[in-house]
């Protein structure tokens, strides 16, 4: 299908819309700053229908015990927005905010030693998270402490907006990988020992592994594991909860997959794709409110198939 055209002074104009509200944002304190986070929140609530709705569907069939609490599904929708406009605020505020002297203010690594150990050494490793938490601020965290990361991201349509995230995201050294175009430095960054993260929570279509994910099966991208296998990669799974107000987030490393341990097994692919999602639903499960339900997990879902009637033996 032809990529639908685009219209240079709507882009710009959308570009100069989201610099306005950017240099708004830094006028404010912190304090206003996130009041106003507030205020769009339940501006998005109200007018976005379309994806409270679909917001509260994913919250009832993943947690099928709240399914008939309507006011609890509704508040968890309510704190989604809440949280995701929170987190957009707090990015914009970020790089005036976190340095190598201040991040503790605003992050901690918690128990996640093993994990930074695992960041130190020259064997390869993808880190891999979903839409949950402040994900964003991983690259950011990662980078001051002065390593060297990648991370596998979507060109963003509007090419205004693209080269403004883009050297927003890279402000810390942490170096870009697009998502569908640029194999080729992913494969060399892997095999020259980088570490790489990826958001492994996006519905691979119908050409996906399907895998339990809050108890339906969710299309799932097969790369994480394929990868892991053949650039013998460990795999470290995290996610980034909010855990104190304001702008306090703790690294919580879920688990650490490492290929190895699948060598021998003819399953090695589903397994360790099983398990990596495992370990995000339980991270979710801890902090429900702060994963992005507002986009369709399970828009694929696996073919049926129909078994065919046996003939009647009977039939003349």
């Amino acid at each position: 299908m032809a990529q639908k055209r685009r219209q240079p002074l709507i882009d710009f104009a959308i570009y100069l819309a989201v610099r306005l509200a950017v240099c708004l944002v830094h006028s404010l304190s912190m304090r206003l700053a996130l009041r106003l986070a507030e205020a769009l929140a339940w501006l998005a609530y109200q007018v976005d229908r379309r994806h409270r709705e679909v917001a509260a569907e994913n919250l009832r069939h993943a947690f099928p015990e709240l399914a008939s609490n309507s006011t609890r599904i509704d508040r968890l929708v309510r704190d989604t927005y809440r949280h995701f406009l929170t987190v957009a605020v707090e990015m914009v505020l970020l790089p005036r905010k976190m340095h190598v002297t201040t991040w503790r203010r605003y992050a901690s690594i918690g128990a996640s030693a093993r994990m930074m150990s695992q960041l130190l050494l020259d064997r390869p490793a993808l880190l891999v998270t979903a839409h949950f938490g402040n994900w964003e601020l991983a690259g950011r965290l990662i980078g001051v402490f002065g390593l060297k990361t990648y991370a596998i991201a979507r060109v963003l349509d509007n090419p205004y907006l693209e080269r403004y995230v883009h050297r927003f995201r890279q402000g810390t050294g942490q170096t870009l990988i697009a998502k569908k175009d640029d194999f080729d430095r992913l494969t060399e960054a892997l095999g020259s020992g980088a570490k790489v993260c990826t958001l492994a929570d996006q519905d691979a279509g119908s050409r996906g592994l399907f895998v339990p994910f809050f108890g339906r099966p969710a299309s799932t991208h097969k790369a994480v594991a394929l990868m892991a296998i053949e650039y013998d990669s460990a795999i470290l799974v995290f996610g980034v909860p909010r855990v104190a107000e304001p702008m306090m987030y703790v690294v919580e490393c879920e688990d650490i997959i490492d290929p190895r341990e699948y060598a021998d097994r003819p399953d090695a692919i589903r397994a360790m794709t099983e398990r990596y999602t495992a370990a995000l639903e339980r991270l979710i499960r801890r902090h429900p409110e702060q994963y992005f339900w507002l986009h369709r997990r399970w828009k694929s879902q696996p073919v049926k198939r129909t078994r065919l009637a046996k003939p009647d033996s009977r039939a003349a």
